[in-house]
């Protein structure tokens, strides 16, 4: 093997840990940002993890990176939960960074 194909595969190890990352990431975020409207809307306990849980997976299944923040607007809209797109867009950049702090720390 060439020092090149050495560099190769640890750049592509590299990518890999980071898409995996990333990934924990937004899937914590997810989590958070859905007990966090979970409670805006009311709801605590197995109600609040529920919907959670439900915006993890369809962040998971989805192929539009705004899943979650759709779902969320639509339920607080339905809710009149009083709250801006800017609003939900900082909340959710605010947990990304969170979740990926924690994640980075094990």
């Amino acid at each position: 093997m060439t020092t090149f194909d050495k560099r190769e595969q640890a750049f592509e190890a590299g990518l890999v840990h980071d898409a995996e990352i990333k990934f924990k990431a937004i899937a914590r975020r997810d989590k958070w940002f859905g007990l966090w409207a979970a409670q805006q809307l009311g709801k605590s306990g197995d109600d609040a993890e529920a919907y959670a849980s439900e915006l993890v997976r369809a962040d998971i299944v989805g192929t539009n990176g705004d899943v979650v923040f759709n779902k969320v607007r639509g339920d607080f809209e339905a809710a009149k939960v009083a709250q801006t797109d800017a609003q939900l867009r900082h909340k959710l950049n605010d947990l990304f960074a969170q979740a990926l702090d924690a994640v980075k720390a094990g």
